[in-house]
């Protein structure tokens, strides 16, 4: 292990709405598969399920995941090797390096099944009660630390974080060739998804979103989608009126079937919003035996067109962070050039600077895409 004598300045989440910056203690190897990474660059999450340092920033929670006590923020990172247990054997001091954030058991049922993104013990940066990555140094499990190409630079490595999620929600959508699929979402994961479901062979990918500026990255600069639909909203001229606004919106979804001549429907829906206009929409778009992925979050309950759902016989499935191989596919993706996340970068902000990234992610704007804070200089 290299020498570490300085400080660990971190930003740290002290209770709800209230950051602070301070310094944590410098973390230390005391199992031999763990590493120190210096991190050098860290995207900010919004609104997704793998975990959103907004959320837990402005709500306090999760779903069962509840801030009770000060967590470091961050999860979206990449830095520098400065430490080493004696047992890494594929990474050395000064390996750049992308971090999966997420460390599970690896002995329960779902991680011996490769599913460890379900493992109740799994650490989780910036998830409580564990700290994230918007410290100096950062300790993790080695096997969870992936060396990057020597092309890349480390913002690409901490942008395979959304990636990831982006080919993890494509697999469990089961996106193959041959087919088409709507993405409600042009944010920077939807986006993702649509180039990820494009590199999987996906025919024709439709993006949605009532952002005309998404809309545009997502057919010019992007390049991610064939064709975009820029939806009406719901009049609400009665709010209380749940089966008006389900069949106000199964009419969008007609609309979207015949502009785009959809026939009975896309294959595959993915949810980026959590939006409940887009849920209600996409699941009256799917066809028939068709698959519908939630990967957005909105709010915890909403009104759900259930009967839809049974009567078309629709896979209705949820996406959460990454099962097995999914962060290595995303790194490839990145190294190869087939998915460009660098594209998406809108802002930057020193670390001395990082409320202020976060207020610009939380205040959002059609010019807000990805932001990313730099590291402790």
């Amino acid at each position: 292990m290299s020498e570490i004598k300085d400080s660990n300045p971190s930003f740290v989440l002290e209770s709800i709405r209230h950051v602070n910056f301070r310094d944590v203690p410098i973390p230390e190897i005391n199992d031999p598969y763990d590493v120190i990474v210096q991190i050098k660059q860290t995207g900010i999450c919004g609104r997704f399920l793998s975990s959103s340092d907004v959320h837990y920033w402005q709500r306090g929670r999760i779903g069962d995941f509840i801030l009770n006590s000060p967590i470091v923020l961050g999860h979206e990172s990449a830095g520098t090797v400065v430490g080493l247990g004696k047992a890494i054997k594929h990474l050395n001091i000064g390996d750049n390096v992308a971090i999966e954030p997420g460390v599970p058991c690896r002995h329960c049922s779902y991680c011996r099944s490769g599913s460890y993104n379900l493992c109740p013990d799994t650490v989780f940066a910036a998830t409580p009660p564990h700290n994230g990555t918007l410290s100096k140094y950062f300790k993790t499990a080695g096997d969870f630390c992936y060396p990057l190409p020597s092309h890349l630079s480390l913002e690409d490595g901490a942008l395979c974080e959304p990636v990831a999620c982006a080919v993890q929600m494509c697999r469990v959508g089961k996106v193959r060739g041959g087919q088409t699929v709507v993405v409600f979402g042009c944010g920077p994961i939807g986006l993702l998804v649509q180039c990820v479901a494009k590199q999987y062979g996906a025919k024709t990918v439709i993006g949605i979103d009532i952002n005309h500026k998404r809309l545009d990255m997502a057919m010019n600069i992007m390049q991610s989608a064939d064709g975009v639909f820029e939806p009406p909203q719901w009049p609400r001229t009665d709010p209380h009126d749940a089966d008006a606004e389900v069949a106000f919106y199964g009419d969008v979804a007609e609309r979207i079937k015949s502009e785009f001549k959809l026939g009975d429907g896309p294959d595959v829906v993915i949810d980026a919003t959590g939006a409940q206009s887009a849920i209600q929409t996409g699941v009256q778009l799917c066809k028939k035996g068709g698959m519908f992925v939630q990967a957005g979050m909105g709010r915890e309950n909403i009104v759900f067109p259930i009967t839809t759902a049974c009567i078309r016989d629709l896979t209705i499935r949820g996406s959460i962070r990454y099962k097995a191989g999914v962060y290595p596919a995303a790194i490839d993706l990145v190294a190869s050039g087939r998915v460009k996340p660098q594209k998406l970068v809108t802002h930057r902000y020193k670390f001395e600077e990082a409320e202020h990234a976060f207020e610009k992610v939380k205040n959002g704007g059609e010019d807000v895409l990805k932001v990313i804070i730099h590291g402790v200089e």
